[in-house]
């Protein structure tokens, strides 16, 4: 290399290289001043956080210490605060007793002076009762004569009393006799109404004749159901409509003999078996279906000519069957309806 610098030198160039070394000398100077620097921060910050941790032990040490200070100080309170509170129901006690004292002091000194002011008051009414005992004889007086004059007031009472306990008997015979005759017009009332059932249902049997679906029970005229609806339908069919237009007309017949005074209705009950009623959206169930036919069969007798307030109707669903058997000819005994003549 120094032969190049001489060849380079001889050739008359400019001579760089003392000046490149000097620049890489100063630059590893600097380099080992910066490491030398930045060792001596690493030590002095080292020993800057030792310190510190240092510190930190002794404060958590003073801490603990003044917890346990404060512990001690908390329990010294709170057995000062117990004493000063027995301190101080003793001191209440105290005052208690003392005050009960000088209360039972001054009792007895004016339960003293009371028995001087009580003696004193009952000299002063002996005094004054000595004084008004001629009032006081006088008032006896009166008091007498007044219980006199009310003893005869009730002897008056008594009598007007016994007086009207008559009357009061006269009125019950009274009122007896018109029950019993308000019974006999009553019962002349259902004989009549009976008397003409008698003549409607034997007319109504001469002119239906003798079917097995339209019978007579007791006092009611029965339909079965097949006579007047289809199978789970509350419209009245042609044929049903023929029988209950001759039922009518023989009513109307029977209705214009009746005195208007008596109270006669006609009542027609729907009735059906226990089987349910299916897909029917206007009747639910068999109580809903046995109305409609019962209001069915009063809404077509009354557009035959019998007046409204003389029909009534009522549905019974299954509730009220004739035979409690489940054979075909039970169930359909049990499906119908019943047309009574009956009072109000």
């Amino acid at each position: 290399m120094a032969s190049r610098s001489r060849r380079f030198r001889d050739r008359g160039g400019p001579d760089i290289w003392p000046g490149f070394v000097d620049a890489l000398t100063t630059l590893l100077l600097a380099i080992s001043f910066l490491l030398s620097v930045f060792m001596l921060a690493q030590f002095f910050l080292g020993q800057a956080l030792s310190g510190r941790d240092e510190a930190l032990a002794r404060l958590n040490s003073q801490i603990a210490d003044l917890t346990d200070l404060l512990a001690l100080e908390r329990q010294a309170n709170a057995e000062l605060r117990l004493s000063v509170s027995s301190l101080s129901s003793g001191v209440e006690s105290a005052t208690k007793e003392r005050d009960q004292l000088r209360d039972q002091l001054a009792a007895q000194g004016e339960k003293a002076g009371g028995l001087e002011s009580q003696a004193a008051q009952l000299s002063a009414e002996l005094d004054r009762e000595k004084a008004l005992s001629a009032d006081a004889q006088a008032q006896v007086d009166l008091l007498n004569r007044q219980i006199a004059e009310l003893r005869q007031q009730l002897t008056e009472i008594a009598a007007l009393l016994d007086q009207s306990d008559v009357k009061d008997r006269e009125s019950q015979a009274v009122i007896a006799d018109l029950g019993r005759r308000l019974n006999l017009a009553l019962a002349s009332k259902v004989e009549e109404l009976a008397r003409y059932r008698s003549e409607f249902f034997g007319r109504l049997r001469a002119v239906l004749g003798e079917r097995q679906d339209v019978r007579i029970v007791g006092d009611r005229f029965v339909f079965q159901s097949e006579v007047l609806f289809a199978s789970g339908s509350a419209e009245i069919g042609p044929g049903g409509q023929e029988t209950l237009a001759r039922f009518a007309a023989t009513l109307k017949d029977i209705m214009a003999q009746i005195p208007t005074d008596l109270p006669w209705i006609l009542r027609v009950d729907g009735h059906t078996d226990v089987t349910p009623i299916l897909n029917s959206p206007l009747y639910p169930s068999n109580w809903e279906l046995s109305t409609a036919r019962a209001v069915a069969v009063a809404k077509f007798l009354i557009a035959q000519g019998i007046p409204p307030e003389r029909v009534a109707a009522a549905g019974f669903g299954e509730f009220q069957p004739l035979e409690s058997a489940g054979t075909p000819e039970a169930l359909a005994r049990n499906r119908r309806i019943e047309l009574k003549l009956t009072e109000r």
